[in-house]
């Protein structure tokens, strides 16, 4: 019996996937196991593959593998579609009474589970419900209570009534007595343990929102785009309860415009969006610095360029992060390698963002937005959060920062580059911004010397967060390895977990997570100490490989990953050790 359980759910996107596994990953979680879910959903409303899948275990999971223990599938497509994951033992269950699967026999050493999930359903209350009947078989099979899927149930259902929770109840309980009555339970060699551990589960974008909240957001304006839409879905809600606003604006260009205008108001405030997004909202961006105004922008990236595969995995807007605008325009750019980490980062962003009054992008990837993990609820400690406005002045303070005129100086040439700020209403601390060049009163200008002092004087805010900030990575494995290995974004779970395997192997290796790519840290003497140096990302050309090149003046060696979907732990460590191999082959 596997140390883990892997389940799955497949067919057409429509048919209730999502919401399927969710309830699934719920149970799981709230009967104290650790669960990872992922996610593979077709860029479509109606029709095409897609699927839920869930890792659980009582040990902490990070990752997903290949490998399959449940698979309900709703389609023959389903099954080919995860062939190489089905091992011999998996469990198969289908509706053997539907046109489309009334053919379909169990490949060999698989067991084949056909269940009645339309006509149950029906007699619990309803066609609707035939995926509830399979989660309700599955947990036969796994030896899992059912009583269990009753919370995860209520919360997905409750809203629509106390009889359409019944119901569901009772859909899944047929479920689980037909694979009792009819099928050999013998053959299902499983048996979930439970456990007494109290979890939260949730994805990047929800910590994300969440993070938001506790560092004292009360402005989010965005427009719906995959795969960032469910931070607006979060906040909306929310939010409002602690006196804040979200917006819907009618595209990307209206969502950065009224979130800096809500910023130079005084609040704290953010957009998401994804790629697409970011390419529109780029002139706004380089007002966000010129004006010296503090926001956050989200970036949830996924396969481009153009509309390229919106629901799939992709790291390929680094470039355009770091580098995108017309002009040289001072910024951040943190990008959270894990799903709590989306918490902890987002709070540091809106820190960053007004105590150096520039704008900060959080770089999120699609893997980290839409899978689901578990966490002990001591990981998201509102009450160990602290907030930093930077130089913001009240009426007790404008004084020292008036010219001989009683002038407020808004861009005032500070050494450190970081001017003083103040919020409409403050007595005496009226004053301009243009997106025109300006002079420290915020007048627009074009005298030479004032040119070069407001350039200098904004980028000097970025060379003054390298001091005082800590922009450090991660490490894990053995610190005496001689080989390094680098990774951004969600790729740290994986690689984690990959670890494992090459230790099976007999393999050393130091693995560096970086959540920071600009300001970002000096990685030169690691890489000189190590004898191969491998980059890990979800992208074709390696931007992030490029930047470690640039920087530390040393080729690397890539493992690159860009058709869409995120890296497996296994197959990751596949990978390194080919790289390994094919650096000890000596030419001929």
């Amino acid at each position: 019996m596997p140390d883990d359980l892997n389940w799955a759910i497949g067919g057409e996107a429509g048919d209730g996937i999502n919401s399927t596994g969710k309830i699934f990953a719920q149970a799981l979680s709230r009967a104290g196991r650790h669960v990872f879910t992922s996610k593979d959903f077709a860029s479509r409303i109606r029709g095409g593959y897609t699927a839920y899948k869930v890792r659980s275990s009582t040990e902490r999971v990070e990752s997903v593998v290949d490998r399959l223990d449940i698979l309900i599938a709703l389609t023959q497509r389903t099954v080919e579609e995860n062939m190489d994951e089905l091992h011999e033992g998996s469990v198969i269950i289908y509706d053997g009474e539907r046109t489309m699967m009334e053919d379909f026999e169990a490949p060999e050493g698989m067991i084949g589970l056909p269940v009645p999930l339309k006509r149950l359903a029906e007699d619990a209350g309803g066609a609707l419900m035939q995926n509830i009947v399979a989660l309700g078989a599955a947990c036969e099979v796994a030896n899992f209570p059912i009583e269990n899927l009753d919370e995860a149930l209520e919360k997905r259902f409750g809203d629509k009534g106390e009889s359409i929770v019944a119901n569901n109840r009772q859909a899944a309980r047929l479920g689980e007595e037909h694979v009792v009555e009819e099928l050999d339970h013998d053959e299902f060699d499983y048996d979930i343990e439970t456990t007494d551990n109290d979890y939260v589960l949730l994805n990047g974008d929800e910590a994300i929102g969440m993070g938001a909240i506790a560092a004292g957001c009360r402005f989010y304006s965005g427009y719906p785009i995959t795969p960032a839409t469910d931070v607006m879905e979060y906040l909306k809600g929310r939010l409002e309860r602690y006196g804040g606003h979200v917006m819907q604006a009618e595209d990307e260009l209206a969502a950065i415009n009224m979130a800096l205008g809500a910023a130079r108001a005084g609040a704290r405030s953010m957009t998401a969006t994804s790629g697409p997004g970011i390419d529109l909202m780029t002139e706004t961006f380089g007002l966000v610095a010129t004006s010296e105004t503090p926001l956050v922008i989200c970036d949830v990236m996924r396969s481009g360029p153009s509309t390229g595969m919106p629901t799939k995995q992709e790291q390929g807007d680094l470039d355009m992060l770091l580098y995108g605008g017309h002009g040289e325009i001072p910024r951040f750019v943190v990008a959270p390698t894990t799903i709590s980490e989306c918490f902890h980062k987002t709070i540091e962003a809106f820190n960053l963002a007004e105590k150096y009054q520039t704008p900060v992008y959080l770089v999120g990837d699609l893997a980290l937005a839409v899978s689901e993990q578990t966490f002990e609820p001591e990981e998201f400690d509102m009450d160990s959060v602290k907030i930093d406005r930077g130089k913001l002045v009240d009426e007790n303070e404008i004084d020292s920062w008036l010219n001989d005129s009683d002038q407020f100086q808004p861009h005032f040439p500070a050494a450190d580059g970081i001017s003083p700020r103040t919020l409409p209403g403050t007595s005496g601390g009226a004053h301009m911004t243009t997106g025109l060049e300006h002079d420290e009163l915020g007048r627009r200008t074009e005298e030479q010397e004032v040119r070069i002092e407001q350039v200098d004087k904004r980028n000097q805010k970025v060379e003054t967060a390298k001091n005082e900030e800590d922009w450090d990575y991660r490490e894990f494995g053995d610190s005496d390895a001689d080989t390094l290995v680098l990774s951004w974004g969600s790729n740290e779970g994986a690689m984690r977990e990959a670890m494992g395997f090459l230790d099976e192997a007999d393999i050393d290796v130091r693995f560096f997570s970086v959540p920071y790519m600009f300001p970002r840290p000096d990685l030169t003497e690691e890489i000189e100490a190590a004898d191969e140096v491998i980059v890990v990302e979800c992208n074709a050309t390696g931007q992030f490989a490029d930047v470690v090149e640039g920087d530390t003046l040393t080729r690397v060696k890539r493992i690159n990953k860009y058709n869409g979907v995120r890296f497996k732990a296994d197959e990751l460590a596949e990978r390194i050790t080919e790289k390994l191999d094919a650096a000890q082959e000596v030419p001929t």
